[in-house]
């Protein structure tokens, strides 16, 4: 039996950042809003700890709130992925805006990290 995560959970906001988890019937959403960076990059590492403790989830990343990611975000985005695959399941994102998308291009993360054009019901 899949351990599911309980009723969504903020992360405290960190410097303007916020990740707020919900559960969907394959996993996990967490909406992230404001600036993901070296300095609220910590927040989300807490955040995709907690989701990820259930093998086999999957956690869909809602970025439409997400103004801007630099490379300490996007490395965390990444190392949760794996984690996930290691585990059984995956990171996707959903819904980035076009500075988010054009970073996560330019980078290739496009290749590793599933992105979708909307988050699930």
């Amino acid at each position: 039996m899949t351990r599911r995560p309980r009723a969504a959970q903020p992360v405290p906001e960190t410097l303007g950042f916020t990740a707020v988890a919900r559960p969907w019937d394959r996993g996990t959403v967490l909406t992230l809003v404001g600036e993901l960076d070296l300095d609220t990059a910590g927040a989300l590492t807490v955040a995709l700890d907690a989701v990820l403790a259930v093998p086999g989830t999957v956690v869909v990343l809602d970025c439409a709130g997400l103004e801007f990611c630099d490379s300490s975000g996007l490395n965390v985005m990444l190392r949760a992925h794996k984690r996930a695959v290691a585990g059984g399941g995956r990171v996707e994102l959903a819904g980035p805006r076009p500075m988010v998308l054009r970073m996560l291009e330019l980078t290739g993360a496009t290749h590793a990290l599933p992105v979708r054009d909307s988050v699930p019901e």
